[in-house]
C-alpha cells in the first residue's frame, strides 16, 4: 500500500494514459542552446527513468520575434525537428512521455524585434515592443501552430502552449498590456480571442491523439489583471477549443510578489487552482512550491487539482517519483527553492543546475560511477562542502569518515535554517543526515581533529569552513557587541534597537531574523498573503489586495550599515535579492551606506562618511551585530602541509567570499568524483 495513492494514480486522457499525477514542469535550462542534443536528451531521459509521468521542455520559440533571447532555441524547420527527435527518442526509450513548451515571449522577448498587442514596454526589458497589425497577429498564430505540428513530427507526445506569467498570450488577455480597440482588444470576448484561436487551430493541425496543455494564468498579481470569473470563462473556452489539460500559471514576471522563492509557503497557490476545479471537465494541474511527495499528496487528496507540477524538485532529484514509489521519500534530495543555481543562472545567461544536485544539466559531464579502487577518505568539516563530498565518495564505494567539532552535522546550514523564510534548510540537513546513515559514512561529531589523526588515510579533505572577519572597530569588545553566529545560534540577548554592521547575505539574514523574532510568515499562509498583499481574485481583480501589503510590525528597530556606497543587497541573488530588500523595507529597516566605522561607546556606533570621514554620526543601538565578512579556516590544512601531507581544501576553507553553499556543494561533489 503506497503512502501516496493520489499522486501515484494513473490519469486517463482518453487517447493516452499518464502513469501517475506528477508533471515535470517547464524550466529554462539553457541546454538546448548548447547545441549538444545528446546532453539535452540525457537530461530528460534521466527524469523519465526517475518515474515522472510527463515532462515539459523549457520554452521553445515559435519564431524569432517571440524567442525569449537572441539565439534561444526555436522550432521552425526540419533541422530543428531532427535535433528534438534525439530527445524524444531517448525519453521514449526510457519509458517516459514529453511535451514541448511553445513559448512566445511577446514584450518579454529580449530584443528590438519583440512584438505585443500594444506598444507598452515591460519594466523588465529595455526594448519597447512593436504593436502587431492584423497580418502580424495572423503570423504569430500560424507560427505557434507550425511549432506544434513540427513538435509532433519530432516525436513529442504533446505541447504546452504558454499563456501565463505575462508572456505573449497573457499580454492579450488583460488591459494592463492590451490597449487595442479592434476585435483583438476592448471587451474580454475580444481580448481572449487570441489564445482560444491558437488552441483551436493547434488542435485542428495536430489531430485528436496529441496532448495539448494550456498554461493559464490563474492569478496575475499585477494591476489590471484578470478576475476569477474571467479566468474560469477562459478555461472553459480553452477546453472547448481542444485543450487536453489546463496547467496553472501564477503571477507575471514583473509582479512584485514572490511566487516560487524559498520564502513562499509550500503549495501557497494550490487554493487558486482549486477554485477552477469542477468548472472544467479536463484535468487541471497546480504548481508552485510543491517539493515533497507529502505536499503533493495533500494537494491532490484535498481536491486542489488532478495533477501536480514539480519543476525544480526534478532538478534536485531526478528519481523523485521512483523514491516515493519505493517508500524512500527521506532519500529524495530536497528542492530548497533557493533559485541560486537554477533561475539565477537562467537570468544571468548561464547554464541551469541545482544547488543540492550539481549533476543537474551536467549528466553527461559529471558522472558518479562506482570506483574500482576503494580508498579510505577522511573529511574534516560536516558543512555543505564536507557533506556533499562524503555522500558522493560513499556513493562511489569509498570508505569515508567525516569529522566535525560540532555536536550535529550541517555547519553553516544550521544557522541558515533559523532565518525566517529559509525553513527548507531544515529538510536539507535532515536529508544529509539520512544519506550519511544509509551510505554507511562514519560520522564522528564533537571531535576536534589534529594533523596526527589524519596520517593513515588515502585522501584527506579539509572542509573546515569560515570564521568571522574581525572588523577591528575600537570598542567592539563591549558587552553589547556580538557577532552573527551568536545571534543565529540564539546564544545572545539582543535589544530592541540594533545596528547590523555589514549588508551582505549574512547581514540581510540577521536583519530578517531579528525583525521577525521567531515568527515566520513562510509557515503561515494567511499571514504571508497579508504581508505581500495577496487576496482572492474572486474578490479583487488580479488577486491584489486593495490595501496593498500589510506586514506585521517589526520586532525591533534595525539599522543595516555597509562601507560600500552602492545599493544595499546588490550582491544578493539575481531573482531573490529584490525580495529580501523589499522585506526589510516593509519592516522599516534603515539602510545606511558609504560609512566608516569610527568607534563604539556607551552612546552607540559612531560612523562617518566617505574618504573625508565627514558628517560624524552616532547610530544609537542597544545591540551591535558584526556581520563584516568571513575568513577561511585553514589552520588544519596548513598544519597538514607542514607535515608533508597535501590535503584537498574545499568550501569556505578554500574561498571565504560570502557564504556560498552552491559553490561548496559543487566543489565537494566534483572532488569526490575524481577519487
Amino acid at each position: 500500500m503506497t503512502a501516496y495513492p493520489n499522486m501515484l494514480a494513473p490519469l486517463d486522457l482518453g487517447f493516452t494514459t499518464l502513469k501517475n499525477r506528477v508533471l515535470m514542469g517547464s524550466m529554462h535550462t539553457g541546454l538546448e542552446e548548447t547545441g549538444d542534443w545528446n546532453r539535452v536528451a540525457e537530461f530528460y531521459a534521466d527524469r523519465a527513468r526517475g518515474g515522472v509521468a510527463l515532462m515539459v521542455t523549457g520554452g521553445i520559440g515559435p519564431n524569432l520575434e517571440g524567442s525569449v533571447l537572441p539565439g534561444a532555441s526555436m522550432m521552425t524547420n526540419d533541422k530543428e525537428v531532427a535535433n528534438h527527435s534525439i530527445v524524444t527518442q531517448r525519453v521514449h526509450a526510457a519509458g517516459g512521455k514529453i511535451a514541448m513548451q511553445i513559448l512566445h515571449a511577446g514584450r518579454y522577448a529580449y530584443g528590438p524585434k519583440c512584438v505585443a498587442p500594444s506598444p507598452v514596454k515591460s519594466p523588465i526589458s529595455p526594448f519597447p515592443p512593436n504593436e502587431l497589425d492584423e497580418k502580424g497577429i495572423e503570423k504569430q498564430i500560424s507560427d505557434i501552430v507550425n511549432a506544434a505540428v513540427l513538435a509532433r513530427k519530432a516525436g513529442y507526445d504533446g505541447v504546452e502552449i504558454m499563456g501565463s506569467e505575462g508572456y505573449f498570450l497573457n499580454q492579450f488577455i488583460v488591459t494592463h498590456t492590451n490597449k487595442r480597440t479592434d476585435h483583438w482588444g476592448g471587451s474580454y470576448e475580444n481580448r481572449m480571442r487570441l489564445p482560444i484561436e491558437v488552441v483551436r487551430r493547434t488542435r485542428e493541425a495536430v489531430g485528436t491523439d496529441f496532448i495539448i496543455i494550456y498554461r493559464l494564468s490563474m492569478i496575475d498579481l499585477i494591476p489590471n489583471g484578470s478576475t476569477h470569473e474571467e479566468v474560469v470563462e477562459l478555461a472553459q473556452r480553452i477546453e472547448e477549443a481542444g485543450a487536453s489539460i489546463i496547467n496553472t500559471g501564477i503571477g507575471w514576471h514583473e509582479a512584485r510578489i514572490p511566487t516560487i522563492a524559498t520564502s513562499v509557503p509550500r503549495a501557497a497557490f494550490a487554493w487558486v487552482t482549486k477554485k477552477l476545479m469542477g468548472k472544467v471537465s479536463i484535468p487541471v494541474i497546480t504548481s508552485n512550491r510543491i517539493n515533497t511527495p507529502e505536499v503533493a499528496e495533500e494537494v491532490l487528496s484535498t481536491g486542489c487539482a488532478d495533477m501536480v507540477s514539480l519543476a525544480r524538485p526534478m532538478l534536485a532529484d531526478a528519481d523523485f517519483v521512483n523514491k516515493a514509489i519505493a517508500g524512500e521519500a527521506a532519500q529524495i534530495a530536497p528542492c530548497i527553492a533557493c533559485n541560486q543555481a537554477c533561475l539565477d543562472h537562467t537570468f544571468s545567461g548561464k547554464l541551469t543546475s541545482c544547488l543540492v544536485n550539481p549533476r543537474a544539466c551536467h549528466e553527461t559531464e559529471l558522472e558518479i560511477t562506482t570506483t574500482e579502487a576503494p580508498k579510505t577518505i577522511a573529511i574534516v568539516g560536516a558543512g555543505p562542502a564536507g557533506l556533499s563530498n562524503a555522500m558522493t565518495a560513499a556513493q562511489r564505494g569509498h570508505d569515508v569518515t567525516l569529522f566535525d567539532r560540532a555536536s550535529e552535522i550541517g555547519g553553516q546550514l544550521n544557522m541558515a535554517k533559523q532565518v525566517p523564510g529559509k525553513e527548507e534548510f531544515w529538510g536539507l540537513v535532515d536529508w544529509y543526515r539520512t544519506m550519511m546513515t544509509d551510505l554507511g559514512v562514519k560520522v564522528e561529531l564533537n571531535r576536534e581533529v589534529s594533523a596526527d589523526d589524519l596520517t593513515g588515510f588515502d585522501e584527506v579533505v579539509i572542509a573546515t569552513g569560515v570564521i568571522p572577519r574581525d572588523p577591528q572597530i575600537p570598542g567592539q569588545d563591549r558587552d553589547n557587541v556580538i557577532n552573527y553566529i551568536d545571534v543565529l545560534r540564539e546564544k545572545a540577548d539582543v535589544g530592541k534597537s540594533v545596528a547590523v554592521i555589514g549588508a551582505g547575505g549574512i547581514g540581510f539574514d540577521v536583519s530578517e531574523f531579528l525583525l521577525e523574532d521567531g515568527h515566520s510568515v513562510t509557515t503561515d499562509l494567511p499571514a504571508w498573503m497579508k504581508e505581500w498583499g495577496v487576496t482572492d481574485p474572486a474578490e479583487h481583480r488580479s488577486g491584489l489586495a486593495p490595501e496593498g501589503p500589510q506586514p506585521a510590525a517589526p520586532a525591533r528597530e534595525v539599522t543595516l550599515l555597509q562601507r560600500k556606497k552602492q545599493a544595499h543587497g546588490k550582491g544578493l541573488g539575481k531573482t531573490t535579492g529584490w525580495i529580501h530588500r523589499a522585506t526589510l523595507k516593509m519592516k522599516d529597516v534603515n539602510f545606511v551606506g558609504g560609512v566608516n566605522y569610527e568607534h563604539i561607546d556607551e552612546d552607540g556606533l559612531h560612523v562617518s562618511f566617505g574618504e573625508e570621514r565627514a558628517d560624524p554620526t552616532v547610530i544609537a543601538a542597544d545591540t551591535i551585530v558584526l556581520c563584516s565578512g568571513q575568513l577561511s579556516e585553514r589552520s588544519l590544512a596548513d598544519a597538514l602541509i607542514e607535515r608533508g601531507i597535501t590535503p584537498h581544501v574545499i568550501g569556505g576553507a578554500d574561498v571565504a567570499a560570502e557564504l556560498d553553499a552552491k559553490r561548496a556543494i559543487n566543489q565537494g561533489t566534483r572532488l569526490a568524483a575524481t577519487f
